[in-house]
């Protein structure tokens, strides 16, 4: 429940009939992943909501991540998706942290995005990468590499292990961005099946799948 109106976390009602208990997110997918309960959880990291309930419901991850912003009482975020995220460096990028970088840029710079994902892209020797950002305008930005300048810097102060893995370029280099072509994810959406209000464009992604299929309906546009 939203107690505050000028506070976007949700107060965690623990007394409906619910049972919560919560993975890491860097342990999201594994065999025997470390569960929490929520008296062990802090506050700045994120995590898959379990949830166990009086009707029937056992252990069902919901597929929402959580960020909890206080522990007293118990309040949270929701930070994104357990299929939408990039951990391919340890970096732990969600896409609460995408959208407002995305949102805070495209203010500074005068520019309006209408689409965008992003996925990331390795190195010949695997050790180091870089996130590649498939970006389709409405406004383009007068800069385009300030743009992707902004993105980085503001990505870094929104994420802490984002920034973490970007000093010195020890593990992440520079995003880059590719310009997408007007009407590339309709096309995407279109040869999916999934027109409609009711699907959406996977903001980030931890594999190369979504982005290489966009990628050649990009090259297929121009």
């Amino acid at each position: 429940i939203q107690d505050d109106p000028a506070d976007q976390s949700l107060l965690m009602m623990q007394d409906y009939g619910v049972f919560y208990e919560f993975i890491p997110m860097s342990e999201v997918g594994m065999e025997n992943p470390t569960v929490l309960p929520l008296e062990a959880v802090e506050t700045g990291k994120n995590y898959a909501m379990v949830i166990t309930t009086s009707g029937g419901l056992w252990r069902y991850q919901i597929g929402d991540t959580v960020r909890f912003t206080s522990l007293f009482p118990h309040k949270f975020i929701i930070s994104g998706r357990t299929k939408h995220y990039i951990n391919a460096f340890g970096e732990e990028l969600m896409v609460d942290n995408a959208d407002k970088a995305i949102s805070r840029v495209s203010i500074q710079t005068g520019a309006k995005v209408k689409e965008y994902t992003a996925a990331p892209l390795f190195m010949l020797d695997k050790a180091k990468g870089r996130h590649q950002w498939f970006i389709e305008f409405e406004t383009m930005p007068p800069s385009l590499d300030e743009f992707a300048s902004l993105l980085d810097k503001t990505l870094q102060e929104l994420n802490s292990d984002y920034e973490a893995k970007r000093y010195k370029e020890i593990s992440l280099q520079p995003l880059e961005i590719t310009i997408a072509h007007e009407g590339a994810f309709y096309e995407w959406l279109k040869e999916k099946g999934k027109l409609g209000g009711q699907h959406k464009i996977p903001r980030l992604s931890n594999d190369r799948t979504h982005i290489e299929q966009l990628l050649a309906i990009n090259k297929r546009l121009s």
